[in-house]
């Protein structure tokens, strides 16, 4: 999943990055409003993780920002204003969370799940499909109790491919969200179709994928 930090608190910036990459996040970082206006207006994000005292201006213009574009990215707001009032506010712009500093890192990375999952119609850490359970937080993926071993690459293509159900995912998409920053990448490489080809003969070992669908000339859908 990729997550934009917008903090200009270097340090904490810094501890987030370290411990959310442990946890399988891909991490940008930027320390102001207009980089990070920028950057979601380039690149597409699962989560933002939203300072309000930024030094070009206050965050929730940001917020403000992000919610006209209609963008689909869930927003967790982590300030040290813990006024009743900035949370209410914050939420009715359509902030997902609220998280006053300090904060443990570990209840970070659970809000930082649960709005992900609440996102995209999910309410427990364990999803269930066509007889394949995928622990999001464990990076476990069995069917009838059987584990299977995929590599990181596959475990994330098809935990978002699941997490997206019943839409068509681009090679894009795939390769932004799992792989992280487009534009460092080759696009004519068909890396992501070598990855989704390998995946799909695993999960064939235990089951017929008629479910797991390629969109020709598009990219792939899983229907649930």
């Amino acid at each position: 999943m990729n997550v934009l930090i917008v903090e200009d608190y270097k340090e904490l910036a810094k501890e987030i990055i370290d411990f959310l990459s442990k946890n399988g996040y891909l991490c940008k970082w930027v320390s102001n409003c207009k980089d990070a206006l920028e950057e979601m207006g380039v690149n597409t994000y699962d989560a933002m993780l939203l300072d309000l005292g930024l030094p070009d201006g206050d965050g929730f213009q940001v917020l403000k920002s992000v919610r006209k574009q209609q963008c689909k990215t869930a927003v967790i707001v982590i300030t040290a204003r813990g006024e009743l009032d900035d949370k209410i506010n914050g939420l009715e712009l359509g902030a997902d969370d609220y998280l006053t500093k300090p904060f443990a890192l570990t209840e970070l990375a659970a809000r930082l799940y649960a709005v992900i999952r609440r996102m995209n119609g999910f309410v427990t850490n364990e999803i269930e499909v066509h007889g394949f359970k995928i622990q999001l937080q464990d990076y476990k993926i069995t069917f009838d109790e059987t584990p299977l071993s995929l590599t990181k690459k596959e475990f994330d293509i098809f935990q978002y491919l699941v997490l997206n159900k019943n839409r068509v995912i681009t090679r894009l998409q795939l390769t932004e969200h799992v792989w992280g920053d487009i534009l460092e990448l080759n696009s004519d490489s068909n890396f992501v179709d070598v990855h989704v080809r390998n995946l799909r003969k695993k999960l064939e070992k235990f089951t017929k994928i008629d479910w797991f669908e390629t969109v020709r000339n598009v990219g792939y859908r899983i229907n649930i």
